[in-house]
């Protein structure tokens, strides 16, 4: 990779580890909102995926250091929308996954062919994002729906 794409891909790192963060504490206070009598496997659920956006963060962290550069101390956007029933949670979950394959697609799309550390850890992420957005869709549709729900 030449010094343009090693910046660039430090700034994408540095994006995506300030978007899983945001994660580590959007799932958190999800965890903390869950009423009624599915409480308990919802919000086990909400804190393996602060755990696992954590771990990410990390990752994304290790990398940027790892090409010279200096992981960031910001968060990404957090925004309190005061809905906490089951289905809003998972449809914001929904919209946050969305965004962190995005971003994960853009790594990958500046390291193809040059890096195949970062292709790598890229191609590893999205497979991790989209069977986690695969999931969450399946929990928003009602019980005998094949067909995917669409937000």
């Amino acid at each position: 990779m030449n010094d343009q794409d090693t910046q660039r891909a430090v700034e994408i790192l540095n994006r995506i580890m300030e978007h899983e963060l945001a994660g580590v504490v959007r799932y958190t206070h999800y965890s903390l909102m869950i009423y009624g009598y599915n409480r308990i496997p919802i919000v086990s659920w909400l804190k393996s995926n602060a755990d696992e956006s954590l771990a990410h963060a990390h990752k994304a962290g290790e990398l940027v250091t790892l090409l010279g550069g200096h992981p960031s101390l910001k968060i990404g956007t957090l925004l309190e929308t005061e809905k906490h029933d089951v289905g809003d949670i998972l449809r914001e979950s929904l919209e946050h996954e969305k965004a962190a394959v995005d971003a994960y697609y853009e790594l990958l799309k500046i390291s193809e062919g040059k890096s195949v550390l970062l292709e790598e850890f890229a191609r590893e992420m999205i497979v991790d994002e989209e069977l986690h957005l695969d999931e969450v869709n399946k929990m928003l549709r009602k019980s005998g729906d094949v067909q995917p729900f669409r937000s």
